[in-house]
């Protein structure tokens, strides 16, 4: 590459700094796949013979099978992962192999690459998403009766289904999926064929290489397609949110593994200990997950910034984009996979959740909608419920204890029916407005990822 230009060989110490062989090379197949689909559109062109398109190919796939098996060896002298196969294919099939980077340029390549790489981990990314929606639903299926408070600024609220809590997740998880889905059609985009950044006059095929490659649509403007880096963007932007979905799921098993919450508790495959008190279990796999979630964050930071300040077309800093995105695959991949394990082994304890559920307090919502259903205005109700909570934690006495002669004192539209409304099931089962978490709805709910996700 050097050849011709320059007169010497790039210092050692430049070429350890600039070389992006020890990260880039896991883009080995869809380069390879892009080099194929370039010599079929230059044979179709008439700048190289089919004989030459044949040898090209079938050296490029025996090139792949060597990665496949570990057999290649990469040079860290070529840079990167476009001239080591190139080189590679040069000393296997001679002269056709130093005419496959015809009317193309390193630019185009890496874009091509990319994109490929995106388009792939988009539909595995998903998948995963889609595995771990599955574990968390036969979770619901399991606990569909289960009874737990819910929460607001970490205090008891009002009632709520275990199982209404899980299909929130999943439903979390399905906007990860849709993001992901978005994404998908601003990646499938085919650059090839831009060349540097003002193509060549050497005119390829472009629609035809889109279509081999399975790409919906060409890019129609050379300059932007060899520095668009949205895709790339925003699919990291998407793996942090699928982190954030998974932090925030980690507190709350963390919270709850705890011996003053005790709901759940985390097996020991999925587990750790301490290596001075023998006692402990602790949640590693959920802290770790919530920590890793910084990491997503700085990686989206990273090639935003990298990217900000850019003059149009291609420059080196690009280069830094690859390891941002790959470190955030790597991490949400192993992430997925361990939630996806760790869910069905989580253990649930029912009595805990009930008996915190059982607190007559989370129904005083209840009670104050019981006098706006006898015509009271809410923000009295309100008031009313207020003193009732606060004249019974003075008392100690549980709200759904007070006397109906007390509860009078405060208003004459109580009446003897008011003891209905500290029945839990009862109040569960009224919640049927869309998305409320009465048993109906619930079991409905679960029907339906059923049907979409098994």
């Amino acid at each position: 590459m050097r050849k011709g230009r320059f007169r010497k060989s790039l210092e050692k110490t430049a070429l350890r700094y600039s070389e992006s062989i020890s990260f880039d090379r896991r883009l080995y197949r869809h380069d390879i796949a892009g080099s194929i689909a370039h010599a079929a559109a230059l044979s179709k062109a008439g700048i190289i013979s089919a004989a030459e398109n044949k040898k090209i190919e079938t050296g490029l796939r025996e090139i792949e099978k060597e990665i496949d098996f570990g057999k290649f060896a990469w040079g860290e002298s070529l840079e990167d992962v476009h001239m080591n196969i190139e080189r590679a294919l040069t000393k296997r099939i001679g002269d056709a192999g130093a005419r496959l980077h015809t009317a193309r340029s390193r630019n185009d390549q890496i874009a091509l690459d990319l994109r490929l790489y995106v388009k792939d981990q988009i539909k595995r990314t998903s998948a995963r998403l889609k595995k771990l929606q599955t574990s968390f639903l036969k979770l619901a299926a399991k606990h569909v009766d289960l009874v737990m408070p819910g929460y607001t600024h970490l205090q008891r609220a009002q009632p709520i289904l275990f199982a209404h809590y899980l299909l929130g997740q999943i439903e979390a998880f399905a906007r990860d999926r849709e993001r992901l889905e978005d994404c998908l059609k601003r990646t499938d985009v085919m650059p090839l064929g831009s060349a540097a950044l003002a193509g060549s006059t050497l005119v390829l095929d472009r629609e035809s290489i889109a279509r081999q490659l399975g790409f919906a649509r060409v890019s129609q403007n050379s300059l932007d397609a060899v520095s668009d880096r949205d895709f790339a963007c925003e699919f990291v932007f998407c793996l942090a949110m699928i982190g954030m979905h998974l932090s925030r799921f980690s507190e709350d098993l963390i919270i709850w593994s705890t011996s003053e919450f005790g709901f759940v508790e985390f097996s020991e495959g999925f587990s750790t200990g301490s290596s001075l008190m023998p006692q402990k279990k602790n949640p590693d796999m959920a802290e770790l997950t919530r920590g890793k979630t910084g990491r997503l964050y700085g990686n989206l930071m990273s090639i935003l910034t990298t990217l900000k300040a850019l003059p149009s077309s291609y420059n080196r800093d690009l280069q830094e984009d690859k390891e941002a995105v790959f470190d955030s695959v790597d991490t949400v991949s192993a992430a997925l996979e361990v939630f996806s394990g760790m869910l069905p082994e989580l253990k649930i304890n029912r009595k805990r959740m009930e008996t915190a559920a059982s607190d007559p307090n989370l129904l005083a919502t209840d009670l104050a909608e019981y006098l706006v259903g006898k015509g009271m205005p809410f923000r009295e109700a309100h008031e009313i419920v207020g003193q009732l909570v606060a004249d019974s934690i003075t008392k100690g006495k549980k709200l759904g204890a007070i006397p109906p002669a007390e509860l009078k004192k405060l208003s004459s539209k109580f009446d003897v029916d008011v003891a209905k409304v500290f029945d839990l099931r009862r109040s569960l089962a009224a919640r049927q407005a869309v998305g409320a978490p009465s048993p109906k709805n619930v079991k409905a709910q679960i029907a339906r990822w059923q049907k979409e996700l098994m």
